[in-house]
C-alpha cells in the first residue's frame, strides 16, 4: 500500500496538538489514531478498532512490558527510600558539613554535587537540592536567580546523563519502540553525544571556579553583593515559599544506607549483569535481562533493610513499593502511547519516505543538527520532555535507519533538544519546583538562566554539524 505523503500526518498532527494543548495524551492519541484510520483506508470503526488494539498489541513485546514494569518498581523503590527516612537520614548527613563552606563559591558546589548526587529523577532533584541547600546558599548571599539556575540544572539534564533510573527504561524504551535493536547500547553511546546536557551540567561548576557571570545573572550576582537582596525588587513577584523545607526533611530520617544500599545495589546489579551476558563487554550486554534483575534485587535489598529496622512492616513495605508505582504511572502510559505511535509510523513507512523526499535537499549530516532543534521548539512550547522525545523519536529514529545516519548521535540529538524545554521553558514542571524551593521568581529565573541556556544550545547545534560530517 502506497501511503506517500498522507504518512507525515500521524507525526506532524502529534506535533501540532502538542504545542496546541500542551497535552501529550491527546497529541499522541490523535496520531495513532490518524495512522490507523489511513491504513484501514479511511473506514473510522476500523480506525478506531485498530487503534485501541496498537496499545493492546503493545504488551505483546517483552521488552515493551520489562520496560513498564521497571519504571514503576523503580518508581516504587525511590518512594520507599524517600519514606523509609533515607532520603531524610542522607540530607542530614550532607549538612553536617555546612560549616566547612565559607564562601558563595562553595556554597554554589555543594549544590551542584548534591543535585548530581540525586540523579534519579529532575522533581525530586528540584526539591531536594532546592530545599537543601537554600538556607547555605542564602547565608552565602547567593542571589536566587543563581541558585535557581544551579538547582535546575542539575534536574533532568542529570537524570538523562545519569540514566541508571526510570529514565533509563524510559529512553531504552523509546529507541527500541522506534526500530533500533539493542536499545541499551544505543543509550550508553548517546550519552557521550548529548552536548546540549553535558555543556549545561559541567557548565556550572567551570563558571563557579573561574567565578564568571554574565548578563542578568551577573547583575544579580552585583545586587546581592552590594544591597544583600537575593531577588530584584524591581521584578520579583511574590516569592512562593519552598515545597519542602529542611525542617520537614529532616522530621522523617533514619541512616543514610538506607537510600545509599538500595539505589548502589539497582545500579551494581545492572553492571553485573550487563559485564556476564555481555562476556566483559557492557555494551553488548542483555540490557533487558540486567534491568528486570536490577530492580528485583534492589527490592529485596531494600526490603530486607526496611522491615529487619522495623520501619516497615512486610505489607506496609509492599503497599509503599506499589503507591510509589503508581506515582510513575503517567510516565507509564505516555510510554504505552510511544510504542503504539512508532508502530503506526513504521506501518506507514513514515520514515523512508521524508528520508526519500529530502534526500534530495537534505545532506544526512545535518539531520542531528535538525532533529535538535525542532526537539528544542517543540519542548520549549510544550515544557515537556518526555513527550517531545515521545513525539520526536518516532519521527527521528525511521529518518536517520533510512538516510544512515548515526543512530546514538540522533537518539543524542533528540534528548538533548527534548531537555532543553524542560530546562528552559516557563510552563516546565521543573521550572516551577527550582523556582519555589530556591525562593526564586519565575520570570527572573527564566530570564537570566535563558542566556545561558541558548547559549548552549548554539554551541550544541554546532557541534551537531561537525559530529554530523565526521560520525
Amino acid at each position: 500500500m502506497e501511503i506517500g505523503i498522507l504518512s507525515l500526518l500521524p507525526p506532524v498532527l502529534a506535533i501540532v496538538l502538542a504545542l496546541a494543548f500542551k497535552n501529550v495524551f491527546i497529541a499522541l492519541f490523535m496520531g495513532v489514531f490518524s495512522g490507523q484510520l489511513i491504513l484501514a483506508g479511511w473506514n473510522p470503526v476500523s480506525g478506531i478498532n485498530n487503534t485501541l488494539y496498537a496499545f493492546i498489541k503493545t504488551f505483546e513485546s517483552n521488552s515493551n512490558v520489562i520496560v513498564l514494569y521497571s519504571i514503576m518498581f523503580i518508581g516504587g523503590i525511590t518512594y520507599a527510600i524517600e519514606q523509609s527516612g533515607g532520603i531524610g537520614g542522607f540530607i542530614d548527613y550532607m549538612t553536617q558539613k555546612r560549616a566547612i563552606i565559607k564562601s558563595k563559591k562553595g556554597a554554589n558546589m555543594f549544590t551542584w554535587i548534591l543535585g548530581v548526587l540525586v540523579f534519579t529523577s529532575g522533581t525530586l532533584s528540584a526539591l531536594v537540592t532546592g530545599a537543601v541547600s537554600r538556607p547555605i546558599n542564602d547565608a552565602m548571599k547567593v542571589p536566587h536567580e543563581k541558585s535557581s539556575f544551579i538547582v535546575h540544572t542539575t534536574t533532568t539534564p542529570v537524570s538523562v546523563l545519569i540514566p541508571l533510573s526510570g529514565w533509563g527504561a524510559f529512553m531504552i524504551g523509546l529507541i527500541e519502540a522506534n526500530g533500533v535493536e539493542n536499545g541499551v547500547a544505543v543509550l550508553w553511546q548517546s550519552i557521550t553525544l548529548n552536548f546540549y546536557c553535558l555543556i549545561a551540567v559541567l557548565a556550572i561548576p567551570i563558571l563557579t571556579l573561574i567565578g564568571k557571570d554574565f548578563g542578568l545573572m551577573k547583575k544579580a550576582e552585583e545586587r546581592a553583593e552590594k544591597t544583600g537582596l537575593l531577588d530584584d525588587p524591581e521584578t520579583a513577584k511574590t516569592v512562593t515559599p519552598a515545597n519542602v523545607s529542611l525542617e520537614d526533611q529532616l522530621k522523617n530520617k533514619t541512616t543514610p544506607m538506607n537510600l545509599i544500599a538500595p539505589l548502589g545495589t539497582l545500579i551494581l546489579t545492572i553492571l553485573v549483569v550487563l559485564t556476564i551476558t555481555g562476556e566483559g563487554n557492557l555494551t553488548r550486554g542483555a540490557g533487558m535481562q540486567a534491568l528486570v534483575w536490577g530492580v528485583f534485587v534492589a527490592l529485596v535489598v531494600a526490603g530486607v533493610m526496611y522491615i529487619s529496622q522495623k520501619i516497615f512492616t512486610f505489607d506496609e513495605y509492599v503497599s509503599t513499593v506499589l503507591k510509589g508505582g503508581g506515582n510513575v504511572l503517567s510516565m507509564v502510559i505516555v510510554l504505552i502511547f510511544a510504542f503504539a505511535m512508532g508502530a503506526t509510523v513504521r506501518g506507514l513507512d513514515t520514515g523512508p519516505y521524508l528520508a526519500n523526499a529530502l534526500s534530495g535537499i537534505l545532506t544526512p549530516a545535518l539531520l542531528p543538527a535538525i532533529i535538535f532543534i525542532i526537539s528544542c521548539l517543540i519542548s520549549f512550547s510544550t515544557g515537556t520532555s518526555t513527550g517531545t522525545m515521545t513525539i520526536m523519536m518516532a519521527l527521528a529514529m525511521p529518518m536517520a535507519l533510512t538516510m544512515d545516519v548515526n543512530i546514538p548521535l540522533t537518539a543524542a540529538a533528540v534528548f538533548g533538544g527534548s531537555i532543553f524545554g524542560d530546562h528552559s521553558s516557563p510552563i516546565s514542571d521543573t521550572t516551577i519546583m527550582a523556582s519555589s524551593t530556591t525562593g526564586a521568581d519565575v520570570m527572573d529565573h527564566i530570564r537570566s538562566q535563558l542566556q545561558y541556556t541558548l547559549f548552549f544550545a548554539a554551541a550544541t547545534i554546532a557541534l551537531y554539524v561537525v559530529f554530523g560530517f565526521i560520525m
